[in-house]
């Protein structure tokens, strides 16, 4: 008989509904009987016990709110009756590194087909980058776009520009276009206009951004960082830059932000100033000429062996729902510990969605100057926020509330559970590199997009993005494979969800389990078997964060 309830800790005085629970009914859990005083949707929590105004409510074994009112056993609790609260933090002496290392036996000598790179690292893909320094010159990248993509066969048909065409022919005729539904048409499948000149490339991506200029010079100094964190990448194997010549991200600055990532850089890349150059068709000739020069020498590489221990995930979530921390976030997070053990690198990101377990994070950081540049961002990241109008309490989105996750202390501590149980190896600032293997801390915003952005950049050539409501989100370089934390969504939305962990609370398998099957997987995509839905449906998303507040 498939679990009603579920206690996550054993310290909680709350229990999470798995199913639609009906008022007055009596549900059992480890042989006490709870009746409930109302409707319990599923995803959401009542209470255990009954709680005075200002009582502690704990979930995952960590403060998550207090009481707004007197609480009878059985209600459910909301943004009505509960109020965010966490628990303090400081800097520990004490390191807590022990943790939970799994079996590797069964990997640890299984390898993925990725592309090998001069500085030591394997990527998932092999790409070709367009970038502008400076928000001037993405009409230009738009021109180089039209002029290539279609010509050197990475153009896709445009299955709605069929159904736009049955539209009008139906219109034309006097028929209704309300009779032709998403099943009645179907794309036409139009071989592109010649297949790839060059196989060995996965793709040419255009990166256009608002940045380079205006604002703060620092703005200009984390972009040009973040480009070079993408131009440095293990998915990339070359670039074209184009810079208008008077912008605040310096041509300069790209390059000293390159040499910190990568001190002997050698892959191709061509660095074009429009004002230098003058005429404007002659910049858009010579960046064509000297990517497709560039392009030949990108298809020399092919995919070889590589041990996993050069695959570093990014764990990521959005559209998070009440199961979203008791399913797929603590799958991804074994999936990460059997990573770690294997010598690989994850990154967890998402500051203000570790805001309650700070102390946990700080005291599993292997050093205490990681420990205590952790506390320091998260701090001074709560500042800016708090002054700016918008606390982390302010952090859950209605989405998020309306699916049980009602205060941004619930929502971390099961943002946290992607993390799984390894110690911290260092802490990064926005938008520096990974450079330990083991799990490494990024700051950066609780924001899909801006965080996706920030993984691939710090050196992610895979993201995990775990999801219970459903999102789109993808990037440009790196497959966003996204896993359902519900059976449901993954029915209900199988073109963008590839990996349904909603098995765990169906009861059909274990987190160890799916966090099994999740690492073969992954491994299927980055050895480019299997293709991620973010890529097949071009979600090329970016977003860089210009440090602001930003939930």
């Amino acid at each position: 008989m498939k679990q009603k309830v579920l206690k996550v800790h054993p310290a909680d005085n709350v229990l999470v509904a798995l199913q639609d629970l009906e008022a007055g009914s009596v549900v059992n859990y480890n042989g006490t009987d709870y009746t409930l005083k109302e409707k319990i949707p599923a995803k959401h929590k009542f209470t255990t016990t009954p709680l005075q105004k200002g009582e502690k409510i704990t979930m995952y074994g960590v403060l998550v709110g207090k009481a707004q009112t007197e609480l009878e056993t059985g209600v459910r609790i909301s943004t009505e009756n509960v109020k965010h609260a966490a628990n303090g933090y400081a800097l520990s002496t004490e390191r807590r590194t022990g943790w939970h290392i799994p079996d590797i036996s069964k990997w640890k000598d299984r390898t993925f087909m990725g592309y090998h790179r001069a500085d030591g690292s394997v990527g998932t893909g092999n790409y070709w980058l367009v970038i502008p320094l400076v928000f001037c010159e993405n009409r230009n990248v738009e021109v180089l776009k039209n002029a290539m993509l279609k010509e050197l066969g990475y153009a896709k048909p445009d299955k709605y520009a069929s159904f736009m065409q049955q539209l009008i022919k139906v219109q034309q005729a006097g028929g209704d276009i309300q009779q032709i539904t998403e099943t009645s048409w179907t794309a036409e499948e139009n071989a592109e206009s010649s297949k790839r000149i060059f196989p060995n490339v996965d793709g040419i991506k255009f990166l256009t951004h608002e940045g380079g200029c205006g604002g703060i010079r620092q703005d200009a100094q984390t972009l040009c960082g973040l480009l070079a964190g993408y131009i440095t990448h293990s998915n990339v194997a070359g670039a074209t830059v184009l810079s208008l010549g008077c912008q605040n991200a310096q041509i300069s600055m790209l390059q000293d932000e390159i040499k910190k990532r990568d001190p002997n850089f050698s892959k191709p890349l061509y660095i074009l100033d429009q004002q230098q150059t003058g005429s404007e068709p002659l910049l858009i000739t010579n960046a064509i000429k000297q990517t497709f020069a560039g392009l030949m020498q990108a298809n020399q590489v092919s995919r070889q062996p590589a041990p996993l221990s050069k695959l570093t995930i990014g764990l990521e979530c959005g559209g998070s729902d009440g199961f979203s921390g008791i399913s797929a976030n603590p799958a991804i997070g074994y999936t990460s510990d059997l990573l770690v053990a294997l010598g690989g690198s994850v990154i967890l990101a998402e500051f203000p969605e570790l805001c309650g377990v700070e102390q946990e994070m700080s005291d599993r950081c292997r050093s205490t100057d990681d420990a205590n540049r952790f506390i320091d961002l998260m701090r001074t990241y709560a500042q800016r926020a708090e002054e700016a109008g918008s606390g982390f309490d302010m952090n859950p989105s209605p989405g998020n509330i309306k699916d049980g996750l009602i205060t941004d202390a619930i929502k971390s501590a099961g943002a946290a559970k992607k993390a799984g149980t390894s110690p911290v190896a260092a802490v990064l600032d926005y938008p520096e590199k990974v450079q330990q293997p083991g799990l490494n801390l990024l700051c950066t915003p609780g924001n899909d997009v801006e965080s996706t952005t920030a993984e691939v950049g710090s050196g992610a050539n895979i993201v995990l993005f775990t999801t219970g409501l459903g999102t789109p989100t993808g990037n440009p370089i790196a497959p966003v494979l996204k896993l359902s934390s519900n059976t449901k969504l993954f029915q209900h939305m199988p073109e963008i969800i590839d990996i349904n962990t909603g098995t765990i609370i169906d009861g059909e398998e274990t987190i160890e389990e799916a966090g099994q099957r999740i690492l073969d997987y992954v491994i299927e995509v980055a050895s480019g078997n299997i293709p991620a839905k973010s890529v097949v449906n071009g979600q090329d998303d970016f977003i860089p964060w210009k440090r602001g507040v930003s939930l």
